[in-house]
């Protein structure tokens, strides 16, 4: 059994001059598959050169990151669609919504987040869902679509426990990275409450890096410090938690196991 990462930037755009580096020490620390965020067409470049020099390590989204969606989102659609089918792709995402920092492009938002999970639905894929400052709004766009045609994982999950319940019954995973381990952090009584039946791990590297790394650049490899944090909380073993969340995970990313 081994850990896998299903949210991280682990590709050289981020660690330029250390990037095979990084992903030597993710394997070494058993976190043997890493799930790649797509944030826009740029992106892509930098995926698909992971994936090519991983390929039994690294795996892709496609996708357009809410704050990414500016008026000449239709343009970046056009550009990320035709990579669904590529090979080692296994989700859509990152895709959402967010208005943390403004709403100025709210309907942009809107519509392009309706249309990827149009692609997630047509082409079954699961979703990496970016959601900030817009569970109602975001949840009301999910709903619009059929019981079991969406599903995927709330990445780097922030919202309550009612957002958690509504996640949880209709087919998403919560996304659990370093957060869980900051102190006071309302996530943990999420873990408690939601169970590990409904969670996969995630780094969202660089970002977000666990205690004791805490503000500094985040890697695949601290992903056991995430489920260490996740045993105690739940008052059972690491081994546990691993296994549970790589089930969970390759139950939704099911092209991971082909």
């Amino acid at each position: 059994m081994h850990y896998i990462d299903t949210h991280t930037h682990l590709y050289r755009e981020y660690y330029p001059e250390t990037f095979e580096e990084v992903v030597r020490r993710a394997v070494d620390a058993n976190v043997t598959q890493m799930i790649l965020g797509c944030v826009e067409s740029a992106t892509l470049p930098q995926i698909q050169e992971a994936v090519a020099l991983f390929p039994d390590n690294m795996f892709a989204l496609v996708g357009l990151h809410p704050e990414e969606t500016r008026p000449d989102f239709e343009r970046e659609l056009a550009l990320l669609e035709p990579h669904i089918g590529d090979p080692n792709v296994v989700g859509i995402g990152e895709i959402g919504l967010d208005f943390y920092w403004s709403r100025e492009f709210e309907a942009e938002q809107k519509e392009a987040f309706h249309r990827q999970l149009v692609w997630a639905r047509d082409h079954k894929l699961p979703l990496s869902l970016h959601i900030r400052n817009a569970y109602a709004e975001a949840i009301s766009i999910l709903q619009e679509f059929k019981a079991g045609e969406l599903t995927g994982v709330m990445h780097c999950f922030s919202g309550g426990i009612q957002e958690a319940q509504w996640a949880v019954n209709h087919g998403f995973a919560l996304g659990i990275g370093g957060i869980v381990t900051f102190k006071n952090s309302k996530i943990q009584e999420i873990v408690k409450q939601i169970g590990l039946q409904h969670l996969v791990l995630e780094t969202d590297a660089p970002y977000l890096a666990p205690v004791p790394h805490r503000g500094k650049p985040n890697e695949s490899a601290y992903i056991p410090l995430i489920a260490q944090k996740i045993a105690e909380l739940l008052d059972t073993s690491v081994k546990t938690v691993m296994e549970q969340t790589t089930a969970n995970a390759l139950n939704i990313f099911k092209r991971l196991s082909n």
